[in-house]
């Protein structure tokens, strides 16, 4: 009986459990392929976008007005691009921008203001973060611009909109508070163009750092991305392996157990049959 039960030790596979688990193994690696793909694909994603932010921040600063126009939708290839910016600023119409964070993380506000071109033409500048009053319905104290025709340089960025940076536009504001930096809207507010996208200002510097200049991207971090798609293909490896393991370890405990049973003289149970299949 035991040599009997020997040459069918495996048949314990055919069980409902062990069928079960099979069947979580067939569905776990194609899985954990797929995730891997998908950080990988992240991992790429990340390298373009640096090699991007390198190229960007070094082309040599041109005229914003050559990059955008009113209603234009800055496209990618032009994010974080070098940009220069000559006229006056429109210190009526300027406002600050909610729920913004310093470089150490403090919650204040973005001070947005309208530069009227030297050439014609409005462009929003992102002068940078201040501090929230104790009040954060009452506008911040914010450093005075230069009076007269400016340059300003700074980095061109798209439009703010809900769905491209996840901040809820609300609308019951105080006066000269907005969510978004968007120049559509800006442009209703002020009633005339706007050049799409605005400034990150950097430079000139502002007197007393304040407002704080936004840090430039970070061009030089991958992430974790490439270590977790390597990680998820071993996970992928590893499940058929496991259940190699697994099932070489019952064929074990089932023999040693027969083993034992013959060798005491007791009756040898009959091995586990493999369920009927029902429809």
């Amino acid at each position: 009986m035991a040599q009997l039960y020997r040459r069918g030790v495996y048949r314990f596979l055919l069980t409902r459990q062990w069928l079960i688990l099979a069947l979580l193994t067939l569905v776990l690696i194609p899985t954990m392929v797929e995730l891997g793909f998908w950080q990988l694909h992240r991992h790429e994603h990340r390298v373009a976008q640096n090699a991007l932010i390198s190229h960007n921040l070094k082309a040599k600063p041109v005229p914003v007005a050559a990059l955008t126009s009113p209603g234009h939708t800055i496209p990618r290839s032009d994010y974080w691009r070098a940009v220069t910016a000559t006229g006056t600023y429109d210190t009526e119409h300027e406002v600050v921008v909610r729920r913004r964070t310093s470089t150490d993380g403090s919650i204040g506000f973005h001070v947005l203001i309208p530069l009227d071109l030297k050439g014609g033409g409005t462009v929003l500048i992102n002068r940078g973060w201040v501090p929230a009053a104790d009040d954060q319905r009452a506008f911040p104290d914010v450093p005075a611009v230069p009076k007269g025709e400016v340059t300003v340089t700074g980095r061109l960025k798209a439009d703010e909109t809900t769905g491209t940076s996840g901040i809820k536009d609300l609308s019951d504001l105080p006066d000269r508070q907005v969510m978004l930096i968007n120049s559509a809207q800006q442009a209703k507010a002020l009633s005339r163009p706007v050049l799409g996208g605005y400034i990150e200002q950097t430079g000139p510097e502002p007197s007393g750092d304040v407002p704080e200049l936004i840090e430039a991207p970070d061009d030089s971090s991958i992430g974790p991305h490439m270590a977790y798609a390597v990680q998820w293909w071993l996970f992928a490896s590893g499940v058929p392996v496991g259940y190699v393991v697994l099932a070489r370890r019952e064929k074990r405990d089932r023999v040693e157990a027969a083993a034992k049973a013959e060798a005491s003289g007791e009756p040898e149970s009959e091995p586990e049959q493999p369920e009927p299949a029902t429809a």
